[in-house]
């Protein structure tokens, strides 16, 4: 019987782990990464007249774009840095009610907090307890020891937010290709702890 020789295989190694998409929970509320069929939800945040005013108009205005949106946008930023804007939903009901979590825009060093909310979630502390969850999650998970904020300068709702959350004002600036004045506010999450 003939002897079967050894040839080491060169298969390629396995891929490697992909980072999952982190949920955070809340009392209220769950926090998850966007996915493609939030698209209507998406469609109806992003031309709520708040949004258009202190936000900035997205061109999305169909069912297809708001797609498109999520995919290229949110999706595409929790693919390259392991976090972005997440779906804020009630917990008991799953309903999307508003966004919140982390965008890293080149025009900035460090990374920022964005959040906003549909008209008939806002008032009700919603935006603080998500607001709070992303920020703990980021000095935790992530390891990260300063966040920014930017906001129009008459948004006092976000502005009376970021200040409650230990955000304080730093500078004006524009980001490149926006002519709007934005203001904009930093928090060292050391803070985070105290602002209960």
């Amino acid at each position: 019987m003939q002897e079967a020789s050894f040839t080491p295989s060169h298969a390629p190694a396995p891929p490697e782990p992909r980072a999952t998409l982190d949920t955070i929970d809340t009392d209220r509320l769950v926090l998850r990464p966007l996915v493609e069929s939030d698209d209507a939800f998406i469609l109806q945040l992003l031309n709520d007249p708040s949004w258009l005013r202190h936000i900035g108009d997205r061109g999305v205005r169909t069912p297809q774009q708001a797609h498109d949106y999520v995919r290229n946008g949110p999706m595409a930023m929790h693919a390259r840095h392991g976090f972005g804007l997440d779906a804020v939903v009630l917990r008991e009901t799953g309903v999307p009610i508003g966004l919140c979590g982390l965008i890293k825009r080149d025009a900035l060093d460090d990374v920022d907090l964005g959040f906003a909310f549909l008209p008939a979630y806002r008032g009700a502390g919603y935006a603080r307890e998500a607001a709070l969850a992303v920020l703990r999650h980021a000095g935790r998970k992530l390891g990260l020891q300063r966040i920014v904020a930017i906001t129009v300068p008459r948004n006092d709702a976000s502005i009376g937010l970021l200040e409650s959350l230990g955000f304080r004002f730093e500078r004006d600036l524009r980001m490149p290709g926006d002519p709007k004045e934005l203001r904009l506010y930093a928090c060292s999450l050391e803070t985070i702890a105290g602002a209960e």
